[in-house]
């Protein structure tokens, strides 16, 4: 079969699922006539819309129309992972924020855990999809699996732990490595955790003259008492968003056309 005859797929306003013109509605459109075989009668499909793009371990799909603009008024999933070592309170800074609660113990992370919170940034409504890794050493090449498809990366350290902050360049590489493509200006912040407690060993100036380097914005978070938690993930969504839209405009820009110079040639026996 031919590039120009193949089915092309349709995507579905409702649902975002791909369908072939015609499959769904196959059964109810036979031309049901005694004594002659029943076929289906030709139905026209609307032009194929563009499928958004994803970050990280691959993509979303690349459209085919230019100049289509992205929907605001769609619902856009991403994907923000946390990271950091073990013990500064990722769990606590996640639970902070979807739930508005704060727990004096938790559970060390094994693996990861995933919530989930819905918010509007530049009127576009958002889901998050926030994963809490552990933070142990020895499940460092596990969790590092969970970077694909990132859309944003969060780093954390506590600030009454000195180690904590010297491994964030060793997160940070691990997850740049780990992302395709990689990128320097991936959609990133730092947050130095547990900012109520006085025994301080980082300070603020030495944070924020790291990230500084690496361009990256710095918070000063307390989990427990919910300073700068939720501007710190919604400064993330709002980074993860605008690059989410440039590859999705990209995406379209670049689609592929055919040309009079790409089309078949007729050839005579």
């Amino acid at each position: 079969m031919s590039a120009s005859s193949a089915p092309r797929p349709e995507a579905s306003s409702r649902r975002g699922r791909l369908r072939f013109p015609g499959s769904s509605s196959l059964g109810s459109s036979l031309r049901r006539t005694p004594g002659r075989r029943q076929e289906p009668e030709p139905q026209a499909g609307p032009e194929p819309a563009a499928v958004a793009p994803r970050r990280g371990g691959g993509s979303r799909g690349r459209g085919s129309r230019q100049g289509l603009p992205m929907d605001s008024s769609k619902k856009v999933d991403l994907k923000i992972i946390i990271i950091g070592a073990l013990g500064v309170g990722k769990t606590s800074l996640l639970h902070q924020y979807v739930h508005k609660t704060f727990y004096e113990d938790y559970r060390t992370t094994l693996g990861a855990s995933i919530l989930t919170k819905v918010i509007a940034v530049d009127n576009t409504p958002l889901k998050l999809q926030i994963w809490d890794t552990g933070g142990q050493e020895r499940f460092r090449s596990m969790v590092s699996t969970f970077y694909k498809g990132s859309d944003g990366c969060m780093l954390a350290f506590d600030v009454t732990d000195r180690e904590s902050f010297e491994s964030l360049e060793n997160w940070r590489d691990d997850f740049l490595e780990k992302v395709i493509p990689r990128e320097q200006d991936f959609p990133m912040v730092v947050l130095g955790n547990k900012i109520d407690i006085c025994d301080r060993q980082v300070s603020e100036e030495i944070a924020s003259a790291w990230c500084k380097e690496k361009h990256i914005p710095y918070f000063e978070v307390s989990a427990k008492n919910d300073i700068n938690v939720a501007q710190a993930f919604e400064t993330l969504a709002k980074q993860a968003l605008t690059t989410y839209k440039g590859i999705f405009e990209s995406y379209l820009t670049d689609s592929i056309k055919l040309t009079p110079d790409d089309e078949p040639k007729k050839s005579c026996c």
